[in-house]
């Protein structure tokens, strides 16, 4: 890193998921930092992937919140969170995980995250009555590495098992919940815990690497971390009719601490295609 505002600083990280397995040696590498990891708090309470506690904030508000605690917590000034979601891609019919590892330095009041969003997840449930299927189903997930979460009847039922991640507590834990079970299915998934999960282990290292990619572009003026696309104009012009479309007209980018800005005028050409035109094309 070109910037060195984060050398010998404490930089604390909560979780309770083994998350600074990916986090802390690549942060630490990159900036000089100490990751403190805090384990005080239990993360679960801001919201669960197996539903039995909602989460009630937004995936970035959560990682903020993470923050907030964990720099009270530990009396620092500068924090890092990690929060995911999953569900289904927003065009295709497959499983769509997204990450972001996000950076907050109160001293400098600078905010900052990576991203990481793919369809590299075993995301995934069936709901049984045969325990047959359930081996099946774990082969297929990668299971004992990954492991499994099982309930009576449906993904409603308040009866959950977490953790799964031996055969013999996998036959247990199936025999427990189809004795349990009104419908006489049991409903099983993956579970989506970083330390319950390589797969998204592996996504969460790539927002951190993302993360540091964004805090090694400083600023042409102050040289402060950061400084990248904040904010897009569009409007850039139809191939036929020249009248402003949908698309990127310019990308700007804009420095937390000096003010500077830098605009990109057609990132991707000069005039958009004629299919993106409103007027060409209603």
């Amino acid at each position: 890193m070109n910037n060195q505002i984060y050398k010998d600083r404490k930089i604390v990280l909560l979780t309770k998921h083994k998350k600074e397995e990916v986090i802390k040696p690549i942060l630490e590498e990159a900036t000089g930092c100490s990751v403190i990891v805090e384990t005080r708090f239990d993360t679960d309470k801001l919201g669960t992937f197996a539903r039995d506690v909602e989460r009630t904030k937004s995936q970035l508000d959560t990682a903020r919140l993470k923050i907030e605690i964990g720099m009270e917590l530990s009396n620092t000034d500068i924090g890092i969170a990690s929060e995911g979601s999953f569900g289904s891609h927003p065009y295709i019919p497959i499983p769509w995980n997204v990450e972001i590892v996000l950076l907050y330095d109160k001293r400098e009041n600078f905010e900052i995250y990576g991203v990481c969003e793919n369809g590299e997840t075993n995301f995934d449930h069936i709901t049984t009555d045969k325990f047959d299927d359930v081996i099946n189903f774990a082969n297929k997930i990668g299971f004992p590495e990954h492991y499994l979460i099982i309930r009576p009847d449906n993904s409603s039922s308040n009866q959950v098992i977490k953790g799964i991640n031996n055969y013999d507590w996998l036959k247990e834990a199936f025999d427990l919940c189809l004795s349990n079970s009104k419908s006489g299915n049991v409903f099983l998934e993956t579970d989506m815990r970083a330390h319950a999960n390589p797969t998204r282990m592996k996504n969460i290292k790539k927002a951190t690497e993302d993360l540091i990619s964004k805090l090694n572009k400083c600023c042409p003026n102050c040289g402060a971390p950061g400084f990248v696309v904040s904010e897009v104009e569009k409007g850039l012009p139809c191939e036929l009719c020249n009248l402003p479309t949908e698309r990127i007209l310019k990308n700007i980018s804009k420095c937390y601490r000096c003010s500077y800005i830098r605009e990109e005028m057609y990132p991707k050409g000069n005039t958009a295609s004629a299919q993106y035109c409103n007027y060409c094309n209603p």
